[in-house]
């Protein structure tokens, strides 16, 4: 049974995780990352057997003593058996920012071991469901050729509207989003410094439009900030978008212990037990 959320859920991320009720949450774009993103999708790396590499740090103050030396964990890199796709963890390196919040995880992929450049990359921020990237991560190791296209870009929108999403009926083979208007998904000229194999991604002017990717987004409320936003680059097969976007509109609500403040009052709960 789901029951609008009760007031009294505790919502504050202090808390440590393990002592909060679990409640089973939805819709699942305004449900959060629970704030363990990192974990979430880690642990499901590991069990495809991936393997992660970290960088650590050390910060110290002129005349500090050794022991007061602070290890810094710094980006932790995930890589696959065949070397050809990567997951990078940067919140704790200097992460750059994607619709006002900052990148937590960027996926690449490359065709040829031999190149050190991807072919293309994807980013997530912050507040993006663990389920949803960790589904489209999934996606990619099972795939032969993680850089070949293996469909077009209805497939992407099918996706979402299979699952109550409404096509934009201004651009309806380019966008769609949820018929609440919280969260969007649109095939859109990709922003700046995003990576891909694609030369305009480097070559476009000012003036000038450059390549078109899949961008997404929650918005809680007309001209609220972001919940979350995430960009896949030109490059990116609209197979593997069409996996992010099949998870992202599932109706299968996902266990939640802490909620974000700005959708508490959109979303649907039941305790888990």
């Amino acid at each position: 049974m789901e029951v609008f959320l009760n007031s009294r859920f505790p919502l504050d991320p202090s808390f440590a995780t393990g002592a909060l009720p679990a409640y089973w949450v939805g819709p699942r774009h305004l449900a959060g990352d629970d704030g363990r993103l990192y974990d979430a999708v880690a642990d499901n790396l590991v069990g495809c057997g991936w393997t992660s590499l970290t960088t650590v740090r050390g910060r110290r103050v002129l005349d500090e003593p050794l022991e007061g030396l602070q290890a810094l964990r710094s980006t932790v890199l995930h890589i696959s058996p065949d070397a050809r796709r990567w997951a990078q963890w940067v919140l704790s390196d200097e992460p750059f920012y994607l619709g006002g919040l900052p990148i937590a995880w960027q996926v690449s992929a490359r065709s040829d071991t031999s190149s050190p450049l991807a072919d293309w990359s994807a980013y997530f921020t912050r507040g993006v469901p663990g389920e949803v990237i960790t589904d489209f991560l999934l996606a990619l190791d099972a795939c032969a050729q993680p850089s070949a296209a293996s469909a077009g870009p209805e497939v992407v929108l099918d996706a979402v509207t299979a699952h109550g999403w409404f096509r934009d009926a201004e651009q309806p083979h380019a966008a769609a989003m949820h018929p609440t208007f919280t969260a969007r998904v649109s095939l859109d000229e990709v922003p700046p410094f995003i990576q891909d194999a694609d030369p305009r991604a480097l070559t476009a002017e000012v003036e000038e439009h450059g390549p078109m990717g899949w961008q997404a987004w929650a918005e809680p409320a007309m001209a609220a900030p972001y919940l979350w936003a995430a960009s896949f680059s030109a490059s990116v097969p609209n197979g593997l978008v069409a996996a992010f976007t099949t998870s992202l509109s599932s109706t299968t609500p996902v266990l939640r212990r802490v909620l974000p403040e700005s959708t508490r009052d959109q979303l649907l709960w039941a305790p888990s037990s």
